[in-house]
């Protein structure tokens, strides 16, 4: 696989797309099958590019932001299981248990409560005077 950084000359639009080998990507030209992604020109051409060297320093690097990722990955999975110990999962009626919570003082938790809202329940929420933050959350399936 190869990965070109292609340019449109009628838009000026830029943008990577991956070929299976140069040699491939000479036949799709050839053909008239490559088109700018951004308005759709045939008129697309291969831009300079330089090739991604390794060396002994980026590896290092690399290996460091690797670490860091692992870092903060674990330390949000601590933050995770703390909210699941200590918090109640309302799941998606988040925002109407908020209110009810905030509003009616009928529904009283042991625990405050976590779960999912949209962007605009969170906004309202806010505007009606209801704390509520965003956690970023890590399923456990994936890596």
């Amino acid at each position: 696989m190869i990965k070109y950084k292609l340019s449109c000359n009628k838009c000026r639009f830029s943008f990577d797309s991956w070929f299976a080998s140069s040699t491939e990507y000479e036949k799709l030209k050839k053909k008239n099958f490559l088109s700018c992604i951004n308005c759709g020109s045939k008129n697309v051409q291969k831009s300079l590019m330089a090739p991604k060297v390794i060396n002994k320093k980026m590896e290092n690097i690399e290996v460091h932001k690797n670490q860091k990722i692992k870092d903060i990955h674990k330390k949000l999975k601590e933050y995770q299981n703390f909210i699941k110990k200590n918090f109640e999962y309302v799941g998606e009626n988040f925002a109407y248990e908020a209110r009810s919570i905030h509003y009616n003082n009928k529904k009283k938790y042991k625990k405050g409560i976590y779960g999912t809202a949209s962007d605009v329940e969170l906004k309202e929420l806010k505007e009606e005077g209801i704390d509520a933050d965003i956690v970023p959350w890590i399923d456990n399936n994936k890596n």
